[in-house]
């Protein structure tokens, strides 16, 4: 018989590092990176179907009625949510599901899915989660001001999370983050 998968949601800020350190774990463990869909913009690189499903808002309403998410929040002025598509299929066959979601997702997640491992992802301090988002160059200062402010109050739920992780590095991280699934 087929050991059930587990269900992982990772969070924390934009800028913490979420989408590397999973993409690193992948990159040596077998498991399935759920794609989310959002109302935001593409950025540069980005594609639809494999960084996120890129929808309008009018599509994103249609799904929300048609309930084809697991979850879905506003952050940022945006829509974000997790298709219902293929995720029990994959944790029915024994794969781990990793799901890169908001605070306010990961906890109705954890809501559905009372056997979810939900892991956050914190800055060393807000002054370095600051320097990271201003390197990476993809938001003006009001914006960055604004994931900053929506950060401190991420922060604030993250004692709701099952396991943290100080990125301060991003090798240990990853290491860190390997033990508790692997766990």
């Amino acid at each position: 018989m087929n050991k059930k998968g587990k269900l992982f949601v990772v969070s924390g800020p934009s800028g913490v590092g979420k989408d590397t350190i999973v993409k690193k774990y992948l990159e040596k463990n077998d498991g399935h990176l759920s794609v989310s869909a959002t109302t935001r913009s593409p950025r540069e690189n980005e594609i639809n179907g494999v960084d996120y499903y890129f929808l309008t808002k009018e599509v994103f309403e249609n799904w929300i009625k048609k309930d084809n998410f697991l979850e879905y929040a506003v952050y940022n002025n945006c829509y974000y949510g997790t298709p219902k598509s293929k995720i029990e299929e994959y944790l029915n066959k024994g794969i781990n599901v990793f799901l890169i979601i908001e605070v306010q997702g990961g906890l109705q997640i954890k809501e559905k899915f009372k056997d979810s491992i939900l892991i956050f992802i914190l800055p060393p301090s807000i002054e370095e989660l600051k320097e990271r988002l201003e390197k990476r160059n993809l938001d003006n200062k009001e914006m960055i001001e604004n994931r900053l402010k929506i950060a401190e109050e991420e922060i604030e739920k993250s004692n709701k999370y099952d396991y943290l992780i100080v990125n301060r590095n991003i090798d240990s991280a990853v290491e860190k983050f390997s033990l508790i699934v692997n766990a």
